[in-house]
């Protein structure tokens, strides 16, 4: 990817269905990092689908993540990390954090 390219790249692209629970447990790191993230459902938008469907081989497997022309097909959010990292380093400076309370989760236990 160009230098041009990386600067055109303006959020990560977050393909996702309802009743995943896969695109569920990326949404929420991917909401906490501040990150500026794209959401599209792909039940809702048939362009995405078939934007899914090109990389994975003809299924809409989600959660489908782009990064400009970098695609991650169910990814860890660690994976996405590191491929703004090196795709779109500039997000990171975008990002705003989420000020939301770290274990929110009702069956994490308190340190």
């Amino acid at each position: 990817m160009n230098t041009e390219q990386v600067e055109s790249v303006t959020a990560v692209e977050f393909y996702w269905r309802p009743g995943c629970p896969f695109c569920m447990a990326l949404r929420l790191p991917l909401r906490r990092s501040g990150l500026p993230v794209r959401e599209v459902n792909i039940w809702d938008d048939h362009q995405a689908a078939a934007r899914v469907r090109a990389v994975t081989g003809g299924n809409e497997t989600v959660p489908t993540v782009f990064i400009g022309q970098q695609a991650l097909v169910n990814p860890s959010f660690r994976q996405v990390q590191a491929a703004v990292r090196e795709h779109a380093p500039q997000l990171i400076q975008e990002a705003e954090p989420s000020r939301s309370r770290r274990g929110f989760w009702p069956f994490r236990r308190r340190r």
